[in-house]
């Protein structure tokens, strides 16, 4: 068996009413990677909050920049990088959403749900050319059919 993962790659207007295009092709790469019911729609929601803050934080909804994804789907996970061409986040200021003086806040939880629905959530900065996100969840061979979570081994990694 090869190494090599599976690529599929697109590039999409900054716009958000290709929030439903990107959602359609995770869920079929995720369909194809053997992931269950449940991983898929936390692979959907990730991706969708990913591309909402690439959109709307990142390209600052200009039509004229773009948002580039990559779906690699190893033996063992998949992973997606999302990037736009913004000028980029600390990560470490995003404020917890947890927090009491955020919890009614109507934004702000993007990443938080990143890292809850994804096994890991990396950042890079491209300076001059944007930000990649890189989400990935791991493929679990038994994946059990009720009552259980197939999350059990989880870490939250975040660089800069």
């Amino acid at each position: 068996m090869t190494s090599e993962p599976s690529v599929v790659e697109v590039t999409l207007e900054s716009d958000l009413k290709n929030l439903e295009a990107a959602e359609e092709i995770a869920r079929r790469v995720a369909g194809t990677a053997g992931f269950s019911e449940e991983s898929k729609h936390q692979i959907e929601m990730a991706l969708h909050e990913a591309m909402i803050n690439a959109i709307w934080h990142g390209n600052k909804n200009d039509p004229s920049k773009s948002v580039w994804l990559r779906f690699e789907t190893y033996k063992d996970r998949l992973e997606i990088r999302v990037r736009d061409q913004g000028n980029g986040f600390n990560i470490a200021e995003v404020a917890d959403p947890c927090c009491t003086e955020n919890l009614l806040k109507v934004s702000g939880r993007g990443i938080f749900l990143i890292r809850t629905f994804m096994d890991e959530f990396h950042v890079k900065h491209f300076p001059g050319s944007g930000t990649e996100v890189t989400l990935i969840k791991r493929i679990h061979p038994h994946q059990p059919t009720q009552g259980g979570t197939d999350r059990e081994h989880e870490s939250h990694n975040s660089t800069s």
